[in-house]
């Protein structure tokens, strides 16, 4: 895996992946506080939900689930101290389908986060990582 940042101007970066992808990130600078992006601590956070949904939906398609929608809502604090590393992350999974098992969609987060998700592994060396789960019946909408 091969990733690229370059220093585009103040706390600007552009980050470039190693399939093509590009994403501005930086943090808060200036006077109104801007931001050009989100911070790299953020992108973090995002890729691990990222990672996490991914591994959701694929088991839960793989067990023939009907689900049609997964959102991951996180939360976290990070340490006070330089580094300033993730010490707790809260995910909260919501879940849709039309009769969706909540045992299974359960069972789905389960092995995503603690088996599947290398992100959450390796934030769990420095975080306390929870997680709870809704699902959401869109059969009676």
């Amino acid at each position: 895996m091969k990733a690229r940042v370059k220093w585009v101007e103040d706390r600007t970066f552009v980050g470039e992946s190693g399939s093509g992808h590009k994403v501005v990130l930086g943090t808060a600078f200036g006077d109104d506080g801007r931001t050009p992006g989100p911070s790299p601590m953020e992108l973090v956070l995002i890729g691990t939900g990222g990672c996490s949904a991914y591994d959701v939906v694929h088991i839960l398609e793989k067990g023939r689930e009907p689900v049609e929608d997964c959102v991951v809502e996180l939360e976290a604090d990070r340490a006070e101290t330089e580094p300033r590393v993730f010490t707790r992350i809260h995910m909260h999974f919501v879940v849709k389908g039309r009769g969706l098992s909540p045992s299974k969609v359960e069972r789905a987060v389960s092995l995503s986060i603690e088996k599947y998700c290398s992100a959450s592994a390796m934030l769990a060396k420095t975080a306390t990582i929870t997680h709870d789960f809704e699902v959401v019946d869109t059969s009676a909408s």
